[in-house]
């Protein structure tokens, strides 16, 4: 199957590509590979320390990689229209963006704008981004494209339309971390779903897609894990790590294949073959996030959160 690994990449140069959560595991795996074939990598990453090592190490991979760092915290949303005014300084236009950084099942806690941190970074934080930089995205169509990382654990949470972005705003009462996981991954489906939905009303030919690792073994798995202190679930989850878990290197290959293979339609959602591991195919996917009235509704509540308007798109 086309995309069982990296080489099967078509040639990127000239485009340009932003990898958010780009200093490790399967973002850096992303970033080097497009750097790797041919692309202009931007590292999007919160630490400026591990983001600037990030482009170090990769160009010490890949000697004749095209790598920079630009900061982006998706815990504040000034740090986001912060980022997309310097890479607008920087770049005419915009071929491919990753939204790949997350955070996997936090303790409650707030971003900087007020939001529950799991919705507020997996969500909110890409969904301003992606606002931002669709000028720079339909500059650079036709071809451009629009991954956003989400997961099998989706079918944890399903989104409350009426209550669409101020999950767990009310504190800690009721919170569960994996259901608020769950509920910011559904998000990234039902954002994918009515961004590629409005990009074909619109007539726009940037596609919007969507990826999933599968189980593969990153520092998120890991930092998930370590939460959980010395229990049961713990232990399971390490030998899981240990024994099932596919190498980052092949986790980022659904990533790959949504970014660059020819003829991924919109809001494809494309993970392992095998659900947790295997060549990038097709993922099955809850009905919920392809239900069109939650994802106009998580659309609106997105905006108004945000403030960042998609005008020039059609309902």
């Amino acid at each position: 199957m086309p995309g069982r690994n990296a080489t099967h990449i078509p040639d990127q140069s000239g485009r340009v590509a932003v990898v958010t959560g780009a200093n490790s595991g399967i973002g850096y795996v992303t970033a080097r590979e497009l750097a790797r074939r041919g692309a202009s990598v931007v590292l999007a990453c919160r630490s400026a320390a591990r983001g600037r090592a990030a482009v170090i190490r990769l160009r010490a991979e890949v000697p004749q990689a095209r790598a920079d760092f630009l900061p982006l915290d998706l815990a504040d949303l000034s740090s986001v229209r912060e980022f997309a005014t310097a890479y607008a300084q920087r770049h005419a236009s915009l071929d491919l963006l990753i939204n790949n950084a997350g955070v996997m099942a936090l303790p409650y806690g707030r971003t900087a704008d007020g939001f529950e941190t799991q919705f507020g970074v997996n969500h909110l934080g890409h969904f301003a981004l992606t606002g931002l930089l669709l000028p720079r995205l339909r500059a650079a169509a036709p071809g451009a494209r629009i991954v956003n990382v989400s997961s099998g654990f989706h079918v944890l949470g399903r989104i409350d339309p009426d209550d669409a972005g101020l999950a767990y705003a009310g504190g800690e009462h009721g919170y569960r971390r994996w259901i608020a996981y769950g509920r910011s991954k559904t998000a990234n489906l039902l954002f994918t779903h009515e961004l590629a939905r409005r990009f074909t009303a619109a007539g726009s030919p940037i596609t919007a897609v969507a990826a999933h690792p599968g189980y593969a073994s990153s520092n998120l798995h890991s930092g998930a894990s370590k939460l959980e202190g010395p229990t049961l679930t713990s232990w399971a989850a390490a030998l899981g790590n240990a024994v099932l878990a596919q190498p980052t290197s092949s986790g980022a290959l659904p990533t790959l294949y949504a970014a660059t293979a020819p003829g991924v339609e919109p809001d494809a959602f494309i993970g392992p073959r095998f659900g947790w591991r295997g060549a990038p195919a097709r993922s099955w996917r809850a009905g919920w996030t392809l239900d069109d009235t939650s994802g106009e509704l998580l659309w609106a509540a997105s905006e108004k959160l945000t403030g960042v308007s998609y005008a020039a798109l059609p309902r």
